[in-house]
């Protein structure tokens, strides 16, 4: 056998489980523990505004309810239906925003602004690295960034800086919205909704660790642009760099126009009117699909997509995020599982008599480690919710956390990791794009993301002293 064919071979042993394959064998195990763990329950109790809450005192002990096989492969579908809002909530803003970027409005902004900072180099950087927070922060712009990565990757070279600098500019930037996130549907919207919150609730809060985030993460690219300008040879990708052939014209990115522009507003103003619809009649799910499915039609009239090229865009939206919609039901048959083996108030009755001791900042502290390390393995954020939040929700009732930190506890620990871990499938088609090695990446960004899980574990205390709610 070859060297050649051993690395391949070697290559493909190392290669990281799909993320159903994870969740399936997650279902079988905890299908496995029913067989073992002690069946129990607690009594579910009306608490304030009708929401249903544990009776931390009424744990008691039932009939083991061992499933078989048939019950493991009927919590699929059962999980599917029990969260079907959720996911087609998913595949319809999904695809609504694939209309938008259908458009070439979003591509056609950044080279109309990047022409206009000529002169001002590193002025670009928080610009536009605002613009990508914002995308991640209002509607957990991921995979969406991809078409982005080449051209920012190119436009930094271009103007002295390197490839990570561009890179950064678009992961870090979305990253940073998205981890902090005030408004994201795709986490803080599932993550709400599972625990009975008021849909973005604590919104607040929210902005101002948005922002904390935010300075941290343009500062750190910022402070790296402006010394691989100074001298490029600091740049760990400088040689790979210098080798490349791919130069960005400026001149060849689309034209601004006035359509483009009409795009753009026509966002804005469904950005605005879901924050207004929100907090001044309380829309949900439902609501909140049917608003942007609204604005997709309107963008696909005035971004002259036509009547085919609006459905196509949707469509394909749509079918791109089928597999990370699918997941949330995937997840949700762990739920399924547990609940009809009668088990998940057992576990929670054990985590809860653990952390029961310790003070409840480090209950609220545990919360926010598990959800970090949980998100290695389940690096989707909806599936993520799905799996940790019926859990998490009740067990912060237990032990004297709010709700509220709770999610934030989940929405930071789910976030931070999205682009280091490679199993993020979007990050690692992103570097790919960027023509970046892993290792290249992840020894420039460690210092960042190390602060970054510092700054959520501040985050996370903080709003665990004062009683971040509604509750």
């Amino acid at each position: 056998m070859s060297n050649s064919e051993s690395e391949i071979k070697g290559k493909k042993k190392m290669k990281v489980p799909h993320v159903y394959i994870i969740l399936l064998t997650v279902v079988v195990i905890c299908a496995i523990l029913t067989y073992f763990v002690p069946a129990g329950e607690y009594t579910r109790i009306e608490g304030p505004g009708g929401r249903m809450i544990v009776d931390a005192t009424s744990y008691h002990s039932i009939d083991q309810t061992p499933l078989g096989i048939f019950d493991v492969l009927k919590s699929i579908p059962k999980g599917m239906v029990e969260v079907a809002s959720i996911i087609f909530f998913i595949f319809i803003v999904g695809g609504s925003f694939a209309v938008v970027q259908g458009t070439g409005a979003i591509e056609a902004g950044i080279g109309e602004l990047t022409k206009k900072m000529a002169g001002r180099e590193r002025i670009v950087i928080p610009v536009i690295m605002f613009a990508f927070s914002m995308g991640g922060a209002v509607f957990g712009m991921a995979e969406e960034t991809l078409p982005f990565i080449p051209i920012m990757v190119t436009l930094a070279i271009a103007l002295g800086f390197d490839s990570l600098t561009g890179a950064g500019i678009v992961l870090i930037g979305a990253g940073a919205g998205f981890a902090a996130a005030f408004m994201n549907p795709f986490t803080v919207g599932v993550a709400q909704g599972i625990a009975e919150l008021p849909l973005f609730s604590g919104m607040q809060f929210r902005i101002f660790a948005y922002a904390v985030m935010l300075i941290l993460s343009i500062g750190f690219v910022y402070w790296y642009a402006g010394r691989v300008k100074k001298d490029p040879t600091k740049s760990l990708m400088y040689e790979k760099d210098r080798k490349r052939d791919d130069v960005l014209d400026l001149n060849a990115l689309r034209e601004f126009t006035p359509a483009h522009k009409l795009v753009l507003l026509v966002v804005v103003a469904t950005i605005a009117l879901l924050v207004f619809g929100v907090i001044k009649y309380g829309w949900y799910i439902q609501e909140i699909s049917a608003l942007f499915l609204g604005m997709a039609i309107v963008v696909g009239i005035v971004g002259k997509l036509g009547f085919n090229g609006f459905a196509e865009k949707l469509v394909e939206g749509m079918s791109a995020l089928a597999g990370g919609a699918l997941v949330v039901g995937f997840a949700r048959a762990i739920l399924v599982v547990l609940s009809d083996g009668h088990i998940m108030d057992t576990i929670l009755f054990s985590i809860s008599t653990a952390v029961s001791t310790l003070p409840s900042v480090m209950a609220a502290f545990g919360m926010y480690v598990f959800q970090c390390l949980l998100n290695f393995i389940i690096p989707s954020g909806s599936g993520q919710a799905a799996v940790s939040m019926p859990i998490m929700a009740p067990l912060a009732d237990l032990v004297g956390v709010t709700r509220q930190t709770a999610v934030l506890a989940y929405q930071f620990g789910d976030g931070i990791s999205n682009i280091f871990t490679p199993t993020s499938g979007y990050f690692m088609a992103g570097l790919a794009l960027a023509k970046i090695p892993w290792d290249k990446w992840a020894k420039w960004l460690l210092p960042l993301v190390l602060l970054q899980y510092l700054l959520g574990a501040i985050v996370v205390t903080i709003a665990h002293m004062i009683q971040l709610g509604p509750f």
